[in-house]
């Protein structure tokens, strides 16, 4: 089955996607997030064949869930009145800190602004994989 991995931001939301087999994450794109956002992820479902959704969740460091928490499974539950597909919240603490080290000094800040959230979905999308594992 297909997973897409979203990692929602205040102004980009990364997309990441895995293969048939469940072994291999790929960043997928960076989304503007604004009003369209859950269109535009719907029409990725249907075009990458997508069973599932894994979005990440900021937890903090003692497990605990804060605002921003609130705020992914918020839009966690609007994304599920669109689509008929199970949707899964996965620890994302150090996401974007881990996306951040894999493009050290490989591009410029602005090429690297554009990548990073879907570098992170990808992050995200492998550690849910390799739980299931």
């Amino acid at each position: 089955m297909r997973y897409l991995a979203i990692d929602y931001g205040n102004k980009r939301t990364g997309l990441a996607i895995c293969d048939e087999g469940e072994t291999i994450a790929s960043p997928l794109q960076a989304l503007a997030t604004g009003t369209n956002l859950i269109d535009k992820i719907v029409e990725v479902i249907k075009e990458q064949n997508v069973g599932a959704i894994v979005i990440g969740l900021p937890l903090n460091m003692d497990d605990s869930e804060g605002p921003a928490a609130k705020c992914i499974r918020r839009f966690g539950d609007k994304l599920k009145k669109h689509v008929d597909i199970p949707i899964h919240f996965h620890d994302e603490r150090l996401s974007s800190f881990d996306a951040e080290q894999k493009l050290a000094g490989q591009m410029t800040r602005k090429k690297k602004k554009a990548r990073i959230d879907a570098i992170a979905a990808a992050t995200i999308l492998q550690s849910s994989l390799d739980s299931k594992h």
